[in-house]
């Protein structure tokens, strides 16, 4: 039988030393919960786009980095202007935050967690390419958002005119947009897996899929250049641990496709599919394609009318990206 150990104080009361090694391990936790840094993330949908930061959560890579993280779904319009308000710290919305920062916003994209996106055309059965969608209504989750732009870029793609050729309605959430199609509201809708796939079995088509067509920075993190600048510790501990979620993604299909389900909700045979589509494009150190974020830039640039050119790093600042990827020993 194994023995218990105790000792004595000089009172001569005994303290029994596993109820000790349990209280300090309770301090232990409680103090370096508490030494966490709090941040807050807005993000459009708990989903498959915004899997690098569930995974960071629900797979501890934040708490790693001591970082306490609040992940909250917002509008992206909304999360837009939390951030320039400081309500919340992080966004995934670069689309949104590039398109503020053209505006005179002091909002910097600084990584990317998918270099091409997941995003699908689902439309009625009879519509069987991008080039059927002429005259046709098109949701997405709100306007300015990076779904919005990503229809326009692929109808444009096809030869069809994205300011005459379609009508685009901002619905909401994914599950909204699946909602219009299937009462006739609308006649596509631009949705990111497993939504996509949700829609297949319910007999639509999935017409197109714009990673296909386009590769750029589909989904990253944003912060204030407030930020960078006064906390730039933290902002680095955030990067690792999101560098660090997409290495998980990238290597572990079982894991991922439990967080799809238990976090984002989803269904455990569309969880799959959407991981056997999907993993190729969740980008493996952070770094932001420059080719494809011009591409994102000469967008709004257009339908902005901003005349003058834009530099790269007027949107974007990849220094703090640089210096998390060399203490990952990702590079030099």
């Amino acid at each position: 039988m194994a023995s218990r150990v105790t000792r004595y104080h000089g009172t001569g009361c005994p303290v029994n030393l596993g109820v000790l090694t349990a209280i300090l391990a309770i301090v232990i936790l409680v103090g370096g919960a508490e030494g966490a840094d709090k941040i807050r993330i807005g993000v459009s949908n708990y989903n498959l786009s915004n899997l690098t930061v569930g995974v960071a959560q629900t797979r501890d890579f934040f708490k790693q980095e001591s970082i306490d993280a609040e992940i909250i779904r917002m509008n992206p319009n909304v999360a837009t202007m939390a951030l320039v308000s400081g309500d919340v710290d992080y966004t995934t919305l670069i689309g949104s935050v590039i398109g503020a920062n053209l505006k005179g916003a002091k909002l910097k994209m600084i990584a990317c967690s998918q270099d091409r996106t997941p995003l699908a055309f689902v439309g009625k059965p009879e519509l069987k390419s991008v080039k059927d969608l002429k005259g046709r209504t098109i949701a997405v989750g709100s306007y300015g958002s990076t779904p919005d732009i990503v229809a326009r870029m692929v109808v444009k793609h096809f030869g069809l005119d994205p300011e005459a050729d379609i009508k685009v309605l901002a619905l909401g959430s994914d599950g909204a947009r699946l909602a219009a199609l299937k009462e006739g509201v609308v006649d596509v809708i631009i949705v990111a897996p497993p939504v996509d796939f949700e829609g297949q079995k319910m007999g639509f088509n999935i017409i197109s899929r714009a990673g296909d067509i386009f590769r750029f920075p589909y989904n990253g993190l944003a912060t204030s250049v407030k930020k960078i600048g006064e906390n730039p510790d933290e902002v680095k501990r955030v990067l690792r641990a999101l560098i660090k979620a997409n290495g998980f993604i990238r290597k572990n299909k079982e894991g991922t496709v439990q967080v799809l389900v238990d976090w984002a909700k989803t269904k455990p045979e569309f969880a799959a599919a959407a991981y056997d589509s999907s993993v190729g494009v969740f980008s493996s150190d952070g770094t932001i394609p420059e080719d494809g974020l011009r591409i994102v830039i000469e967008n709004f640039r257009k339908s902005m009318n901003i005349a003058r050119q834009v530099a790269l790093n007027e949107v974007s600042d990849t220094n703090p990206l640089r210096e998390a990827q060399r203490e990952l020993g990702i590079k030099k």
